[in-house]
């Protein structure tokens, strides 16, 4: 079986049990289930949520995201190899280090396979926050074109390219278009402010404003968890990305606890320390895929360019990349996961059949 086998590139025709249409998104699709598959597994599994809480399977692929485009290789490449199992199992350990902290809970309920997640459904909080320690990429981009107000921070003069900020610095965006909001112009991925959020958390689907203090607790305390274990094995947290939102515990409790992926490599830059300090940047993170193809393409206006998305998306559609770089980028993630979580990873000949007897079998899910 050759690599492009056991590549998961598509992950949202399989024959799971759902009442509702497959929500696939650039790296995940998710499966609704049904009342009462969700009820039973509730009972059968003692799942720490209510009783009546909706349940969805959400299965990881393999495909690669860069600039918002979906990026495929040569020889039927469609995906990097081990990137779903390295995404799940480091977000997967991380969630349960937060837990042995003191920290917010997430919404993975069970783990039954590498690439599959059973979760509770949640009622997301519409932002997206990034937490950056180093002034790099796009936020030293903009700092070296004049800027010094971020997400309503003001940064000092004088800051250098790829070294540490003055303090952790949190910038939050909007998640997903929303409506009527004062200031908050009705697009994706829109930096706003503490004040922002302040007067309309309502809007951003906030409980109360005490939960925006819990919020901000929970995303410095969830930085610090991860860069301090990063460091124990050398290796640099630069900047990641956290969403939250609630869920229902089961005793009945609103809480507030992460939710999708975190210190992943996706999500994440990661440098490697002894690199760093030698004056070298080496990227443990897919920010290395991004710099390939800003260094690839002729033109890599079109990839940092918004108003250029269509040729964007042109781009993704009409270009098979190296074979090379795809099995490169494996070769990162799949290191830099086992070097988390110390032990080997183990990669599936066959992940679609793996999933399908897998939720067949242990869990009742699969029709047909």
């Amino acid at each position: 079986m050759n690599f492009s086998d056991q590549v998961l590139a598509v992950n949202d025709d399989l024959p799971i049990r759902t009442h509702q249409a497959v929500h696939s998104g650039k790296v995940r699709a998710v499966y609704y289930l049904t009342e009462e598959d969700s009820q039973r597994l509730i009972k059968e599994k003692r799942y720490n949520t209510a009783a009546d809480a909706p349940l969805a399977i959400m299965i990881i692929s393999d495909r690669i995201s860069a600039f918002d485009c979906i990026w495929k290789g040569e020889c039927g490449l469609k995906g990097v190899l081990g990137k779903g199992v390295v995404l799940n199992t480091i977000s997967n350990h991380w969630f349960k280090l937060f837990r042995k902290k003191g920290l917010a809970d997430s919404h993975v309920l069970d783990v039954p396979h590498p690439f599959i997640w059973i979760v509770q459904k949640t009622k997301p909080v519409k932002i997206e926050a990034v937490c950056r320690q180093y002034i790099t990429g796009s936020l030293w981009r903009t700092y070296a074109q004049g800027k010094r107000e971020f997400c309503g921070i003001t940064l000092p003069e004088g800051l250098m390219q790829n070294k540490l900020l003055p303090n952790l610095l949190i910038t939050p965006s909007t998640k997903g278009i929303l409506n009527d909001i004062p200031d908050i112009p009705e697009i994706n991925d829109i930096n706003i402010t503490r004040k922002n959020i302040e007067d309309n958390f309502l809007a951003f689907n906030f409980s109360s404003t005490n939960d925006i203090i819990l919020y901000e607790n929970y995303l410095r305390k969830g930085f610090n968890v991860i860069s301090n274990a990063l460091a124990d094995i050398g290796q640099i947290l630069v900047d990641t990305k956290f969403e939250f939102g609630y869920v229902t515990d089961i005793v009945g409790q609103e809480k507030l606890i992460y939710m999708d992926e975190v210190g992943t490599p996706d999500s994440s830059r990661i440098w490697d320390t002894a690199k760093y300090q030698a004056g070298e940047i080496i990227e443990n993170s897919k920010e290395d895929f991004r710099q390939f193809l800003l260094n690839y393409f002729l033109d890599p206006d079109i990839l940092l360019n918004k108003e250029r998305m269509p040729e964007r998306e042109i781009l993704a559609q009409e270009n098979e990349l190296p074979v090379e770089v795809l099995m490169a980028i494996s070769k990162t993630y799949i290191n830099i996961a086992e070097r988390i979580i110390g032990h080997t990873i183990h990669l599936s000949n066959n992940p679609r059949q793996e999933i399908i007897t897998t939720l067949r079998d242990k869990y009742d899910l699969i029709d047909g």
